[in-house]
């Protein structure tokens, strides 16, 4: 078995969405003072490699603690959307996946975005899907999609049409992905994990693609 690491590592540079502050690392005990380690972390539940629950955006909307385990676990396919013209991920695009996408629980979209992971770059004009191809995503029996950007709407979206489309039909978005570049087009087990605590609308995940070779 083949496991890739999908998840960036969440330190106190981790990249935000602007607006939001950066994690805290704290020292709250020490080995030498107190005779175990342990540290206290202050952050947003949106930061790193996370997951959105419908609650996220939608009123009402479920949160993540209320599903089965088995919604963050499943078959997937990653889409190489890197050559994309225009940075819109279209449903034309899409469609010759049409098949395989009818059998599975996740899709992944690889645009290259992960590689300005901390830099500034990384929230300037990164790739996007076009409204209608998360309409047309949502006619199947999917359990989430997952992008490696910082967002499945574009930085200056006051509406996030994309995040309601997608979270009004029960499904999670899992954002911030990194190293899909590591995966090929075959089908793999993606496990994506969010902390388990009351009132989660997201979590972050530890998120890995499984191949079993």
């Amino acid at each position: 078995m083949r496991i890739i690491d999908l998840t960036h590592m969440i330190n106190a540079d981790t990249s935000v969405y602007p607006g939001t502050e950066k994690p805290v690392f704290e020292q709250a005990n020490t080995i030498e003072k107190d005779g175990f380690a342990e540290v206290k972390i202050t952050m947003y539940n949106h930061t790193g490699t996370h997951m959105d629950a419908p609650a996220h955006m939608v009123e009402g909307g479920t949160t993540l603690e209320k599903f089965k385990p088995g919604k963050f676990f499943g078959k997937a396919i990653c889409i190489d959307c890197a050559q994309m013209p225009d940075k819109v991920i279209t449903k034309e695009y899409l469609m010759p996946y049409k098949d395989t996408i009818k059998e599975l629980d996740f899709v992944l979209f690889k645009t290259g975005w992960s590689e300005k992971w901390l830099t500034k770059d990384y929230f300037i004009n990164y790739p996007t899907l076009s409204d209608e191809a998360c309409k047309w995503l949502t006619g199947f029996e999917l359990k989430g999609i997952g992008i490696d950007t910082i967002s499945l709407d574009t930085i200056d979206s006051a509406d996030m049409e994309n995040h309601h489309i997608i979270l009004k039909k029960g499904m999670v978005i899992i954002e911030n992905l990194t190293n899909l570049h590591e995966l090929d087009q075959n089908i793999f087990t993606l496990s994506c994990f969010p902390l388990k605590f009351e009132n989660a609308d997201g979590s972050p995940v530890w998120a890995v693609a499984m191949y079993m070779d």
